[in-house]
């Protein structure tokens, strides 16, 4: 990384009733510079994507914006209007993450010394899942999808698969602990089951998260929207992510075998959060300062810029 090869600016994403801070970093030198969106994963996400003293974002951030590669992220609108997306009883990705992705998207190709046709959209974890549908939205407005640790299966089964790889670690589970993976497996089988509607309470369905946020979900195939898409992509996926573990990848490459440009990079060392470690991952090492694999920035930067 190079602090002094670029300059960084407050922006604002969106329009009212929920606009949105960012920060744009920009390579100093003479432009248009190729660009891209950082789109976060779940949860109410600052711009860095903090998490303890890490802040992925930042990092990639300042990586691609050292290597000539301007670069938006921004506060998710869970995060700058969470009292108000808690009582939406009707929100799915859309509001939270997909409207605003869109916006930023906007953003960057009529920004001075960004190459309008070479604006890129990278997302994390649920930002990559969402990526080919979001990508879907704006037709001819991306030069590319690079999607870091995207699940391949309903996010729905995924919370379960997390769990159960948590519960793993302890050995054998207290009656607490098997109580409370019966009563997810029962929210997870409400969530996939046909009975769900509209008016189920979210109180009975995973991460407390209202029936419109899965019923949308039901309608979205990601595998299937990539595979339609005609853009290059790019895939990270880490050796010791449990939230979304490396079984994840092979149906991607299944689905895009047949695609003209599309690169898959693993990492062995690197978990979730794109940070580097040893042994069996767990939640613990989120705790532990680090930086987003040096080799991953390297091979993001490398695909953007076409070097």
């Amino acid at each position: 990384m190079n602090p002094t090869g670029f300059t960084e600016a407050s922006v604002t994403v969106g329009l009212a009733p929920w606009a949105l801070p960012g920060t744009l970093s920009l390579p100093k030198g003479t432009g248009p510079f190729p660009a891209v969106v950082l789109v976060q994963g779940s949860g109410p996400s600052d711009r860095d994507e903090t998490f303890g003293p890490n802040r992925p974002f930042r990092d990639l951030a300042w990586g691609l914006a050292s290597a000539g590669v301007a670069v938006l992220r921004y506060d998710k609108r869970t995060l700058v209007y969470g009292a108000q997306m808690a009582a939406d009883t009707s929100i799915t990705v859309r509001e939270e993450t997909m409207d605003d992705a869109i916006a930023a998207i906007a953003l960057l190709r009529r920004t001075p010394g960004v190459d309008s046709t070479r604006v890129f959209l990278a997302g994390h974890s649920l930002g990559a899942y969402l990526a080919p549908r979001i990508a879907a939205q704006v037709p001819g407005q991306l030069a590319g999808i690079a999607m870091l640790e995207a699940p391949s299966t309903p996010l729905v089964h995924l919370v379960l698969v997390q769990e159960q790889y948590l519960v793993s670690l302890q050995g054998s589970p207290s009656p607490q602990v098997e109580q409370q993976q019966a009563a997810l497996e029962a929210q997870v089988s409400l969530a996939e089951s046909p009975s769900l509607s509209p008016s189920t309470p979210a109180s009975e369905l995973p991460l407390d998260t209202p029936a419109s946020y899965w019923l949308d979900l039901r309608t979205y195939d990601p595998l299937t929207v990539a595979a339609a898409l005609r853009i290059p992509m790019f895939f990270s996926q880490g050796g010791r992510d449990y939230q979304v573990p490396p079984s994840q990848l092979p149906p991607w490459q299944t689905a895009l075998a047949g695609h003209a440009d599309v690169a898959f990079r693993t990492y062995a060392a690197m978990d979730h959060l794109l940070l580097d470690g040893s042994g069996p991952a767990t939640p613990a090492e989120y705790s532990l300062p680090g930086h987003v694999d040096a080799r991953l920035v390297a091979d993001l930067a490398a695909w953007i810029t076409g070097s």
